[in-house]
């Protein structure tokens, strides 16, 4: 899915309207006059977010003029909501102009202060930003994951009755998300929840949120097939959107409609709507619809067009740059990190407090004791039975001091877990191959850019068509060394995530049965050659049992990817009667449940098994594995107090085995 500003635009909803149409003018007008008699207050302050909100889509000049004023007052009244409220709406625009780096580390600071201050309100508004730029990254499961959290505390919060826009917003939002994750049931579920809302009788749409769900809505239709439906919904919404003079969302709708024209193949519409985006998108300096439309239009004059095609190459190059340059990913590691150690440091001081009380509570034993002792030593003869009280206080000091040293060691231990000198090395070593490629080919087609500028002034057309496919051969290998440096990040932020899901009563027997029709059909829809034969083998007198099934469930759609792609390995090898095969079957036993997860595949080195939980080890070759996957699975089961294991001959299969705690629901 196109990765646009409207989501933006409805992340902070409050008292304002769009700043692009004659109420929102007329508004702003307002504001500034009673700002100019208005004592510096809370309500000053308030009236400087009301101004920040409407410009921090449009006008980043006087965004950052108010912001400034804004800022300084609220921390010279000590008013942390307004200063929340302002650093989410700098968040929104340093995002909405393309530089997620710089915005992921505005929105984690007044995250923080939201937070710490307990406001649930500003925390929400935050945390739907912060999903927000995850989408804008690629990463949908985790902007899910923040506009969950969001939507909890949306649920708990009782609302005026127009503030039915955090419930649209809420649905159209995990909507978009679903969408762009391939689970179109799910996100037909949202959608037409929004849709329903938004054009509700009574509902007043003052933040243009109907042409939004109308654009996304046909989308969805699109990707089904339901082309009629698609081309209404996403005609009325740029119909919507020319009306309102809103000139990002004409940009998004125009870059989705030209993809509708191209499945249909009428290029005349696909250049009329995706030049009518770029238009749209140059006005404001908007990247994002820049970067799509300059792709669609370079494509569509690729083989027609040199000329063009050259002219539109060069924008959206430029725009990719501003928004996903070397410089945009250092920064982004980054703030990724200053996040992490502000979560692990929140983990220590909740540790540091809890050793504390442990403490008062040893001293308060101690305290106890010497009570007691005092008072044996005054009367003798209540000795053997105050004996028995001393030993049974002595029992609770001791198991006091376990806990205490138990505790400690916990703290040592996550500590070293938590250290970023062996993550930054090992994240700096697998992501320099697939850079230095990135590298490479950029210099190469800068210099062939050159050639081809030159022999188009030349007249040579021919060599044009010649130096313009080896471009293209480089975009794609660039393309591909890119998306390998994707996984690698990607990989390492799923591995170095502290898990926040609760243990729950779970059938592993279905658990294991529905990921493994997962892992297969996901590989199907990959690769349509892909065949194996399934087996399964499960032991019906197991019980539910308490795991927390996410996560158990990456476990085993890992291992059982890991399996498929060995057995394909093998076939390809061509072997007479050779039936690839993947088994999964579980087992009871008194305190434990073995899964075990095994194929005929190539099987693992002897020289290397004892390496293969290590991160970053893969037996894969380069670009087709990160080495964390292995790796993940291993800490996951560790912390569910389990062990997994692996045996296997080398060209005739592997088999990894899963002993999981028999804690019965």
């Amino acid at each position: 899915m196109i990765k646009i500003s409207i989501a933006f635009f409805l992340a902070f909803i409050c008292n304002t309207v769009s700043a692009q149409n004659a109420e929102g003018l007329q508004h702003i007008d307002e504001v500034k006059k009673e700002l100019i008699n208005s004592k510096a207050d809370t309500n000053r302050v308030l009236m400087i977010v009301d101004l920040c909100t409407a410009y921090q889509w449009s006008n980043i000049d006087s965004l950052n003029y108010y912001s400034k004023k804004g800022l300084k007052l609220s921390r010279k009244l000590k008013f942390t909501r307004g200063e929340v409220r302002i650093l989410n709406s700098l968040g929104i625009s340093s995002s909405f102009h393309g530089n997620i780096p710089q915005a992921l580390d505005t929105l984690f600071k007044a995250l923080q202060l939201a937070e710490k201050n307990k406001y649930r309100l500003e925390t929400a508004i935050c945390l739907n930003s912060i999903g927000a730029c995850y989408f804008f990254l690629g990463d949908e499961l985790k902007s899910v994951d923040f506009i969950r959290r969001a939507q909890s505390i949306n649920e708990s919060i009782k609302h005026a009755p127009h503030d039915l826009y955090w419930k649209i917003y809420i649905e159209f939002w995990l909507g978009t998300d679903y969408s762009d994750l391939n689970k179109l049931d799910s996100a037909d579920i949202f959608l037409q929840k929004a849709y329903n809302d938004a054009f509700s009788p009574g509902f007043t749409d003052l933040y243009s949120i109907r042409p939004t769900i109308l654009m996304f809505y046909g989308e969805l239709f699109f990707k089904r097939g339901n082309f009629e439906k698609a081309f209404n919904y996403l005609h009325q919404a740029i119909a919507t959107y020319d009306v309102y003079q809103d000139p990002f969302g004409t940009a998004d709708a125009s870059s989705i409609i030209s993809g509708f024209f191209k499945e249909k193949n009428n290029p005349d519409s696909v250049i009329y709507y995706a030049k009518k985006g770029l238009d749209a998108s140059l006005k404001f300096d908007y990247q994002t619809g820049i970067l799509n439309n300059s792709k669609i239009l370079a494509g569509q004059y690729d083989h027609t067009d040199t000329k063009q095609a050259l002219q539109y190459l060069k924008i959206e190059l430029a725009a990719n740059d501003s928004l996903y340059g070397a410089q945009k990913i250092k920064e982004l590691q980054k703030t990724l990190s200053e996040e992490q150690e502000h979560q692990q440091q929140i983990q220590e001081e909740q540790i540091e407090k809890q050793n504390r009380l442990k403490q008062n509570g040893f001293l308060a034993g101690l305290a106890v004791l010497l009570g007691i002792a005092f008072i044996l030593f005054r009367n003798n003869r209540q000795r053997k039975k105050a004996n028995v009280v001393l030993q049974q206080q002595n029992a609770k000091v001791e198991s006091t001091l376990q806990d205490l040293k138990s505790t400690q060691k916990q703290l040592i231990q996550s500590e070293k877990m938590a250290s970023l000198g062996e993550l930054t090395a090992g994240i700096a070593h697998e992501i320099q191959n697939p850079l230095n490629f990135v590298n490479n080919f950029s210099d190469v087609n800068r210099e062939l850019i050159s050639e081809l500028v030159d022999e188009v002034d030349k007249g040579n057309t021919e060599e044009v068509k010649v130096i313009a496919n080896d471009i293209k051969d480089n975009e794609e290998k660039i393309n591909h060394h890119g998306k390998r440096a994707d996984a690698i990040v990607k990989g390492m932020l799923q591995h170095s995530r502290t898990s926040t899901g609760k243990k729950e009563p779970t059938d592993i027997n279905k658990l294991a049965n529905e990921y493994l029709r997962l892992s297969y059909y996901g590989l199907r829809a990959k690769d349509k050659s892909f065949n194996a034969t399934m087996k399964t083998n499960f032991d019906n007198s197991i019980e539910k049992i308490n795991i927390i099934p996410q996560d158990i469930g990456r476990v085993l759609l890992n291992l059982f990817n890991n399996a498929f792609y060995a057995v394909n390995q093998q076939k390809s090898k061509n072997l007479i009667s050779y039936g690839p095969t993947v088994t999964v079957s579980t087992k009871k036993f008194e305190n434990s449940v073995i899964i075990t997860v095994s194929d005929n595949g190539n099987g693992i080195p002897q020289k290397v098994i004892d390496k293969i939980f290590q991160p970053f080890f893969t037996t894969k070759p380069t670009g087709e594995g990160t080495g964390l996957g292995l790796s993940l699975a291993y800490d996951i089961v560790k912390a569910h107090g389990g062990e997994i294991k692996v045996e296997s001959k080398d060209g005739e299969g592997s088999e990894f085995i899963i002993q999981l705690p028999n804690n019965k629901a």
